[in-house]
C-alpha cells in the first residue's frame, strides 16, 4: 500500500509519518514537500534511516500541476494525506498571495489527480481510496463563551490563512460529491510537540524563556485555544482513515482550552524548576504583552462528539504531561532550534540531497 503524503516535512506531517510507518508495516510513504521555511528534512533524520525502503522523498511543489500529475502516473498511490499548507495567521497577513496559491491551487490539483487516475466508478476500487484533506479550526472563527463549533457549524474565516483553508475544505466537500471523490476532511485545534517551528506560540515561548528573553504575548493574553498533542492527533487521523465515513469532516481537538497567558505561565514554572531562577527571579516577568494582530480570534473550541462516539477516539495525553514533554523534548534539542533560527538547518538538505534539493521541475 502506498501513501503520499504532503508536507511531510512539517511539523505535524513528520509526526504523523513516523506514527504510520510505526502502526503499519505493510505501508510505503511518499512524502512530497517544497521545503519552504517551516519544512525540515532534520525532522525525518531517523525515518530515512529506519524505514529504508518504505519512506522516500520528493522535493516538489503542490502548485506544480505537472509534478503532482506526474506522481500519479507513475505510482499506485492508494492514500492521500494532504498537510501541506501555508499556516501561520501573522504571514497570512503580511502576504496572502502565497496561501491562495498553496492552500487552494495546491489542493485543487491534488484532488484533480485523484479525479483523473482514480477510478471513480469502480466502487470495488473507490473503497480502498482515502483523500484526507487536514484542516484546521480557525475555519469556524471565534466562537462565543460556552459555544462550541460542531461538523455542521457555518464557516467564518478571519484571516486569509483560514480563509484559503475554508476554500480548499469546500472544493474537496464539492469533489465528493460531484464526483464521488473518495475524501474526508478533519479539523483540529492547535497543536504542540516535537519539531514545531519556533515561530509558533508554544516553541517560542520555551526558546525564549530559557535563553531569559523577552516572552511576547498578543493583546491581554486572554485569547482562548484547545490544544492537543501532536502524537494524538496522529492516532485520531489513523481512526478517520481506517473508519471515518467518506464525505464526512470530523472535528478533532484535545479537550483543553487554556488562555495564552496562562500556558505561557506554565511554561515559565516548568523552567523555573527545570533550570535555575533567572537573577533570582520567576521567568513570568519576562511577559511583555504587545499590540494584538488584526483579526486577532478570541476563542476556538471544537465538539469533539462526534469522532468520539462513531470512531472510538479521545486524546490520552492531557496538556500538562504533554507540555512537560514538549518542553523536555525542546531542552535536549536545542541545536535542532538554533540551526533552524540561524538558517544552517538548509546545509541538512545539501548534505543529503545535493542537486536534487532543486529538482522540484519534472
Amino acid at each position: 500500500m502506498r501513501v503520499l503524503i504532503t508536507g511531510g516535512a512539517g511539523f505535524i506531517g513528520s509526526n504523523f509519518i513516523r506514527h504510520l510507518l510505526h502502526v503499519k508495516k505493510d505501508v510505503e510513504v511518499l512524502n512530497v514537500d517544497l521545503l519552504t521555511y517551516a519544512g525540515n528534512l532534520a525532522n525525518l533524520a531517523d525515518v530515512e534511516k529506519t524505514f529504508t525502503g518504505r519512506y522516500s522523498f520528493i522535493k516538489g511543489d503542490i502548485a506544480d500541476r505537472k509534478l503532482i500529475f506526474h506522481l500519479f502516473e507513475t505510482s499506485e498511490i492508494d492514500w492521500v494525506v494532504h498537510f501541506a499548507a501555508e499556516s501561520h495567521v501573522d504571514r497570512s497577513i503580511l502576504g496572502p498571495q502565497t496561501f491562495v496559491r498553496t492552500n487552494i491551487l495546491g489542493t485543487f490539483n491534488l484532488i484533480e489527480a485523484c479525479r483523473r487516475f482514480w477510478p471513480l466508478e469502480d466502487m470495488s476500487c473507490v473503497g480502498k481510496k482515502r483523500f484526507l484533506h487536514v484542516s484546521t479550526d480557525e475555519v469556524y472563527g471565534s466562537v462565543a463563551e460556552s459555544m462550541y463549533s460542531t461538523e455542521t457549524s457555518p464557516y467564518d474565516p478571519s484571516s486569509p490563512y483560514s480563509a484559503s483553508k475554508a476554500s480548499s475544505d469546500h472544493m474537496v466537500k464539492a469533489f465528493h460529491r460531484t464526483y464521488g471523490l473518495p475524501a474526508i476532511v478533519t479539523h483540529s485545534s492547535n497543536n504542540y510537540g516535537p519539531f514545531q517551528f519556533p515561530e509558533k506560540l508554544i516553541p517560542l515561548i520555551i526558546f525564549n524563556a530559557a535563553k531569559g528573553r523577552d516572552l511576547p504575548v498578543y493583546g491581554d493574553g486572554k485569547n482562548i485555544r484547545d490544544w492537543i498533542y501532536v502524537e494524538d492527533h496522529c492516532k485520531a487521523l489513523m481512526a478517520v482513515l481506517r473508519k471515518g465515513n467518506l464525505g464526512e469532516s470530523y472535528n478533532i481537538g484535545g479537550q483543553c482550552e487554556i488562555q495564552n497567558i496562562d500556558v505561557v505561565h506554565l511554561i515559565c514554572d516548568y523552567l523555573d524548576e527545570r533550570l535555575v531562577l533567572l537573577g533570582g527571579r520567576p521567568r513570568r516577568n519576562l511577559v511583555r504583552f504587545v499590540t494584538d494582530r488584526p483579526g486577532h480570534d478570541r476563542r476556538y473550541a471544537l465538539d469533539t462528539s462526534k469522532i468520539n462516539e462513531e470512531l472510538g477516539w479521545r486524546p490520552g495525553v492531557g496538556f500538562e504531561e504533554g507540555l512537560a514533554r514538549t518542553i523536555d523534548w525542546y531542552l535536549k534539542n536545542i541545536k535542532w532550534v538554533k540551526n533552524i533560527l540561524n538558517g544552517t538547518y538548509m546545509e541538512y538538505y545539501r548534505r543529503q540531497y545535493g542537486k536534487r534539493l532543486h529538482e522540484s521541475k519534472l
